[in-house]
């Protein structure tokens, strides 16, 4: 792992890529342990609990998407390209397996297994996600950028289903590049 992180970083980006890899229950601490080349008690002294890990590594997931999102709303002007560097983003993660699934849609699908504190976590990251996309189109609206079938907040629903989708035809058919070919027509479809 990465020389400058700490154990608890590396413990976390293990986590992170095997859940992406095989969902909640498919990683254990030994299989931590393993990668990051530590003890199961050390991943505890860090994490005391596979929820209080999978809880932080959501919570920290969010807090990142959420930077992510703020300085791309600063970087780029208009509601459109901030949607257009957003797909940007997902296809350079999935083309170069660096992210190649969201965590939160991944965990999303488990929602029925997981326990609660790691739910609430999942909830607050859609609500986000949904919270920005709702606002991007209804200033593209507002500005003449984008045109809408539905209300803003629909179609932010739309987006992200349409997202989340993508990512798993990606993975169904081992083409990463079929996510450009689905969200760049629905990018389209939203410009005025």
């Amino acid at each position: 792992m990465n020389k400058s992180s700490t154990t608890a970083d590396d413990i976390l980006a293990c986590a992170r890529s095997l859940i992406v890899t095989g969902g909640y229950n498919g990683f254990s601490y030994a299989d931590i342990a393993d990668v990051v080349g530590i003890r199961k008690a050390s991943i505890h002294h860090h994490f005391p609990s596979k929820a209080e890990l999978v809880r932080i590594l959501v919570a920290r997931y969010r807090e990142a998407a959420e930077e992510g999102i703020a300085n791309l709303v600063h970087s780029v002007p208009g509601p459109l390209e901030q949607l257009r560097a957003y797909i940007g983003y997902w296809k350079a993660c999935i083309g170069d397996a660096s992210a190649p699934f969201c965590v939160c849609a991944m965990l999303a699908s488990e929602l029925p297994i997981l326990p609660e504190e790691v739910a609430l976590e999942i909830r607050a990251y859609f609500r986000f996600l949904s919270g920005w996309l709702a606002s991007a189109l209804e200033r593209g609206v507002q500005q003449k950028s984008i045109a809408l079938a539905n209300s803003p907040q629909v179609e932010a629903e739309i987006f992200m289903a349409a997202v989340h989708g993508a990512m798993l035809s990606a993975r169904a058919y081992g083409d990463t590049d079929i996510f450009g070919r689905i969200m760049d027509p629905q990018l389209e479809r939203m410009a005025a």
